[in-house]
């Protein structure tokens, strides 16, 4: 029996230099083109320094498989809009896309962009969202949709989209809210908990990685690359009084930055270094875990990288050693 395989999509760790961007994410995209990677996630927001359905287009155009994992928020587009994208890059590529359905940005870029719906009614709108886009791409006939958030009257995608491009749509989010919407539409990606004992209970999980063929090896260089500092420290307080996000404020009240014995630190996050929490350790350890979280549901990993050639062979040793990737 062919054991299962981790789908894996790298997002490059946070950057603060739109000189540096587009380099890294396309350093990161060719890698994982070559090593088996189910494509790169691509982020949306107001600080994002290129919107994502054109570094996708940059980024398919360049590599000969991915398929990349594209965040998507109603509250800059509508459906039709994303369908059309869809169709577009299918047509172009002859590729699949993945789509990160997301609410979240900044509580200043939500009031900046005159949207003031509650978090649970984002929720509402992602969901209508997500049911009209499918309609689009899959009807052979105009569609009709009476939704609170969204309607369309006869509206009709052409062409229909084949069924083997069509998207796949992945929901972030910890809330209630998120999960009732996940269960609709598909799968859900979720942080780590603040500490790994609390258990796994997604398909989807977004976390970084940072290894070596030693566990010591692995922490000494981990310290080096993600260092403590009380001005980054601050940035992530800032942020944390302009979101209404649940993982943020999970992760957030865990608070520790050591680095546990099992492996796991919350600094890079905690430092606004990463989005995300990290395992450090031996490739072995590291491809023990992930099984365990494969034994547990896992099927889909957003995988944090450093945009640097070594260190993204350090992490495909790791993936290797899980026996699923």
């Amino acid at each position: 029996m062919t054991p299962p395989r981790l789908r894996v999509f790298p997002a490059i760790s946070r950057n603060r230099d739109p000189q540096k961007y587009i380099g890294e994410l396309m350093r990161v995209a060719e890698f994982a083109d070559r090593n088996g990677f189910e494509g790169i996630l691509l982020f949306e927001g107001n600080d994002v320094f290129v919107e994502p359905w054109a570094m996708a287009q940059h980024i398919m155009a360049a590599t000969t498989r991915s398929s990349p994992l594209i965040a998507v928020n109603p509250v800059y587009m509508h459906p039709f809009t994303a369908a059309k994208f869809v169709s577009s890059l299918a047509q172009l590529h002859g590729r699949k896309v993945y789509l990160n359905m997301i609410t979240g940005t900044a509580v200043s870029d939500l009031q900046g962009l005159g949207d003031d719906q509650s978090h649970a009614d984002r929720y509402i709108r992602l969901g209508e969202f997500v049911g009209l886009m499918r309609q689009l791409l899959a009807s052979p006939r105009p569609v009709n949709f009476a939704g609170r958030f969204y309607r369309a009257h006869h509206l009709q995608l052409r062409p229909r989209l084949p069924a083997e491009l069509m998207p796949e749509f992945l929901i972030a989010g910890q809330s209630e809210a998120a999960q009732r919407v996940a269960k609709e539409t598909g799968c859900i990606m979720q942080m780590l908990p603040p500490d790994l004992d609390r258990g796994l209970d997604a398909p989807g999980m977004n976390f970084g990685i940072f290894a070596r063929e030693g566990r010591e090896e692995a922490r000494q260089a981990a310290k080096l690359r993600f260092r403590d500092n009380p001005d980054d420290r601050e940035l992530l307080v800032l942020t944390m009084e302009n979101t209404d996000s649940v993982w943020k404020r999970h992760l957030y009240a865990g608070q520790s930055g050591e680095l546990g014995d099992n492996g796991y630190w919350l600094l890079p996050f905690l430092t606004f270094q990463a989005d995300c929490p990290y395992l450090v350790g031996s490739y072995q350890e590291i491809g023990a875990k992930l099984k365990d979280f494969a034994a547990k549901g896992l099927t889909t990993v957003m995988l944090d990288m450093v945009a640097d050639e070594t260190e993204m062979q350090h992490v495909c040793k790791a993936l290797a050693a899980s026996g699923m990737f």
